[in-house]
């Protein structure tokens, strides 16, 4: 049941285009007890119908840049091969690190980049309430 939840959660993040892994995987090693490198291949293989789905559904809405797609398709491609070899040789805990690791990073960087975002908002408005306001003064 809980492992259904699991897809259900990835599926539904993955199709929105953010990454369902970033979910799923902590959610399999964290609350089911399932180890790091069976995560990340129960990730993968879910990956591949939830990716084909997506982009049907985002080309029939012409939502595709096909020039890009295949820049970066090839380049993913390339890369993840690499990974492959690469994680059949580090144990695990290091993976586990690894990504830990990399969800703090990602994160801060969100958090870091909305804290920016906000304030860079509220100086613009600031600004424009204030030449609205001397715009007013110099009428009279």
């Amino acid at each position: 049941m809980w492992y259904l939840i699991a897809g259900l959660v990835g599926g539904i993040i993955g199709g929105m285009g953010m990454g369902g892994g970033t979910l799923l995987i902590p959610i399999l090693t964290v609350i089911l007890g399932v180890e790091q490198k069976t995560a990340q291949l129960l990730n993968i293989i879910s990956f591949i119908p939830m990716s084909i789905i997506a982009i049907i559904l985002s080309a029939k809405n012409k939502l595709v840049k096909w020039k890009h797609m295949i820049y970066v398709g090839i380049s993913g491609t390339l890369s993840a091969i690499g990974a492959s070899f690469l994680v059949g040789k580090v144990d695990g805990k290091y993976l586990r690190i690894s990504f830990g690791v990399f969800l703090i990073v990602l994160g801060s960087y969100f958090i870091i980049s909305t804290i920016y975002r906000y304030i860079k908002k509220k100086r613009k408005e600031t600004l424009t309430s204030i030449n609205v306001i001397e715009s007013d003064d110099f009428k009279k």
